[in-house]
This record gives C-alpha cells, sequence and structure tokens, in this order.
C-alpha cells in the first residue's frame, strides 16, 4: 500500500487588522488635534502680556510691524481691509444685533503705539464694542 504524503502547508498569512487599527487611531488623533485657521497675512510677533489666554474670535484683523493692515487677502489699503471686515460683521450680525461679533487684533510687538490708539476709534465706528488683543504669555 502506498501512503501518499500531505500537501506541504502554506504558512500562516500576516494579521494586517492590527496596523490598520493603529492607522485609524492616528488618524483620528490628528484630524481632532489639527486646528484649521485661514493663513494669516503676514507674520507678527504678538507683545508679551500677564494674564488669561485670549479666546478666538469670529472676525481676525491683523496689524503688521510697520503699521499695515490685513484682513484675510487685503494687505496694506487701510480702506479696503476695513470695508471688508464691516461687510463681514453686517452678514454675522446684520441690522442691531444685542449681542456684536467679538474682533480679534493681532498686533504685532513692534506695531507704533500711534498707529494702534487711531485704528481703535475707526474700530468703534464700524460697530465692533469688543476688540480683544492677542498677546503672547511672558
Amino acid at each position: 500500500m502506498r501512503i501518499s504524503e500531505p500537501p506541504p502547508r502554506r504558512p500562516p498569512a500576516e494579521n494586517m487588522l492590527p496596523m490598520i487599527n493603529v492607522v485609524f487611531l492616528l488618524l483620528i488623533f490628528f484630524m481632532i488635534s489639527a486646528q484649521l485657521a485661514p493663513p494669516e497675512p503676514f507674520a507678527i510677533t504678538p507683545p508679551v502680556a500677564e494674564g488669561e489666554e485670549a479666546s478666538p474670535g469670529e472676525l481676525m484683523l491683523f496689524l503688521g510691524p510697520e503699521g499695515e493692515l490685513g484682513y484675510r487677502e487685503l494687505v496694506g489699503d487701510d480702506d479696503a481691509a476695513l470695508d471688508a471686515l464691516a461687510a463681514d460683521r453686517d452678514l454675522l450680525c446684520p441690522g442691531d444685533c444685542p449681542e456684536p461679533p467679538v474682533l480679534v487684533l493681532r498686533a504685532d510687538a513692534g506695531a507704533p503705539a500711534t498707529r494702534l490708539a487711531s485704528l481703535m476709534p475707526r474700530l468703534g465706528g464700524l460697530g465692533f464694542a469688543a476688540i480683544e488683543l492677542v498677546t503672547a504669555a511672558p
């Protein structure tokens, strides 16, 4: 009687499920920890101040080290930047709304104080009752 040998066994396949789980966990982690924000028109160095951290606002205006204004893609032209800012404010809060949106002002530490002081009344005239100045922690 002739007994044949059993066919050779294939090596077991690698289990890919744990690696797929790790990849999805990393993907979820990076999606949760990422902060999506529009790009800044120019780099600024915020002034240093003691106190609590500024809360993120709905509208953000930039003041550069040379005193130039930036809002979205508008840089350097004060009237155009402030007109676009006022238009966005009107979209967020049409007419007389009880709580106008908060404006976040990101001013460079080297920006002239006179420029900042002259800008505040103009922003108040546009209907911003609250303006938050972003500063860096000491």
